[in-house]
């Protein structure tokens, strides 16, 4: 790597995040490296032709409602996808619950809790900028009164389960299996709030083509104000980066700790050493060459399926791989591209992407649990097996050093993780490290993909390091 004789900004690391961070300081008028280990950029953003020169398979994430409504990612044109049906959650052989875009046909299939579900989402719906806003912010601005009322009161209302019949509770306990943790819980339930109402809103949609497409708008985005991303280009010591003013670090506690851990104060670095990883992900990818012979026919449409069963399921199953056990039941997220992208694949070959929760770390090959997970609702789902790629939980860390241990969200979601996100300071992205900064998953407002950790942490840069006040929309004025 030939640095530069002079720059402003180093970034290490390409994901949504790093690559956020990287176009807000070249919209400012600084010039701007990338320095991504990796062959291509994009992070947890990257697709891949796996098995089929015609079949397009998401390495990493597939299914997108934070890119959806992040107020950052929104400008980008990306042209996303919106199924008929956001998420489903097959609860035995005989019932399924579904969250469609529209939340009248919603309610309407939720039976006599079609009352009780409007109710929950409704004011939640009326006030989604706002929510959304709190809930992608940096997490050190106090929310509105009415604001934190809402989402506070809704993330309860998850746990006390008002419902009486099984579908909205299971659609619910799918969603707040995102969390990655013991269920119920406050940050599972405060998940829930945030993703169950954008499938109202905004939606949960596919990008066309592929994830890798919202990470080639945003390089090209980068490109077009004069910043570069090189790709093959690990950075091992931060003292590489000594010819930029500022660096972003796009990378895990454990990876700051690799490359800068000599450096930082004592405190500072047993606080990184000191974070806790989370429960992991174990994902296969399959080529199929037909749709999903799903027991319930509607389910084909799909673009999210939550194969949990029902709420007590869920949670036992959280429960056990939050306390380091394999679940007897995996939860299993499953993603159907086509249902909502056509083009994804061909008649005979259709990619399907779906992953398990296990405990951290785990060796297993996940190919016979999710399988059988599959064709618990979907008899003879095997069969339609022409290819698959196994990704254990352990091998997760060689695809993107950020998911320790097969943790996709970079450090566990607890509480105390939420607050104090890496390391609790009230500037969470400003290291000791002069002119050093994070601008990871790690950092607040936390996993997915939305950018909007790498928009905070770039302003912070602007303003601490040289001098821009900024206008409210992540771009500086005189």
């Amino acid at each position: 790597m030939k640095p530069l004789e002079t720059l402003d900004v180093a970034v290490v690391g390409s994901g949504p995040n790093g690559l956020a961070a990287a176009i807000v300081l070249a919209r400012a008028g600084r010039s701007v490296e990338v320095y991504e280990a990796a062959a291509t950029p994009g992070g947890g953003a990257r697709s891949s032709r796996l098995f089929d020169s015609d079949v397009v398979h998401d390495l990493c994430s597939a299914v997108h409602p934070m890119a959806a409504a992040s107020p950052f990612l929104r400008q980008f044109d990306v042209d996303l996808c919106h199924p008929e049906i956001a998420y489903a959650h097959p609860i035995n052989e005989n019932t399924t619950a579904y969250a469609y875009p529209d939340l009248d046909r919603t309610c309407a299939r939720l039976g006599a809790d079609g009352a009780r579900w409007r109710r929950f989402m409704t004011s939640l719906i009326e006030h989604t900028e706002e929510i959304t806003k709190t809930l992608l912010g940096d997490l050190r601005h106090p929310p509105s009164p009415r604001t934190a009322a809402y989402v506070a009161s809704r993330a309860l209302t998850t746990i006390a389960n008002p419902f009486t019949g099984v579908e909205a509770p299971a659609l619910l306990a799918g969603v707040a299996a995102h969390a990655f943790g013991r269920l119920p819980s406050l940050v599972g339930g405060g998940i829930a709030v945030l993703l169950s109402h954008l499938a109202h809103t905004t939606g949960w949609p596919i990008p066309r083509g592929g994830t890798q497409r919202i990470t080639d708008a945003l390089v090209a985005e980068l490109e077009a104000q004069g910043g570069r991303v090189h790709t093959n280009a690990r950075v091992t010591d931060i003292r590489e980066l000594a010819h930029a003013k500022a660096v972003l670090l796009d990378l895990a506690p454990k990876g700051v700790l690799e490359i800068a851990g000599p450096l930082l104060p004592p405190q500072y670095r047993r606080a990184l050493a000191n974070v806790r990883y989370g429960p992991a992900a174990a994902k296969v990818d399959f080529l199929v060459s037909e749709e999903i012979p799903w027991r319930d026919k509607e389910l084909a449409r799909a673009g999210t399926v939550h194969l949990g069963g029902p709420r007590a399921e869920v949670h036992a199953a959280e429960n056990a791989v939050a306390a380091g056990k394999r679940a007897e039941n995996p939860f299993v997220l499953l993603s159907q591209p086509m249902a909502a992208d056509p083009g994804r694949g061909l008649p005979g070959k259709q990619p399907i992407w779906a992953y398990a929760h296990v405990p951290h770390g785990d060796p297993l090959d996940p190919t016979d649990a999710i399988s059988q997970r599959i064709e618990r609702f979907a008899p003879g789902f095997r069969d339609t097996v022409l290819a698959s790629r196994a990704v254990p939980a352990s091998a997760f860390e060689a695809y993107n050093a950020n998911y320790v241990g097969g943790d996709i969200a970079a450090a566990a979601v607890t509480v105390r993780q939420v607050v104090g996100r890496p390391v609790l300071r009230w500037d969470p992205y400003r290291t000791p490290l002069r002119g050093v900064y994070l601008c990871s998953a790690a950092t607040p407002p936390g996993p997915g993909v939305h950018g909007m950790a790498g928009q905070h942490a770039a302003e912070r840069v602007l303003r601490n390091e040289f001098g821009y006040r900024l206008n409210g929309r992540t771009s500086p004025v005189s």
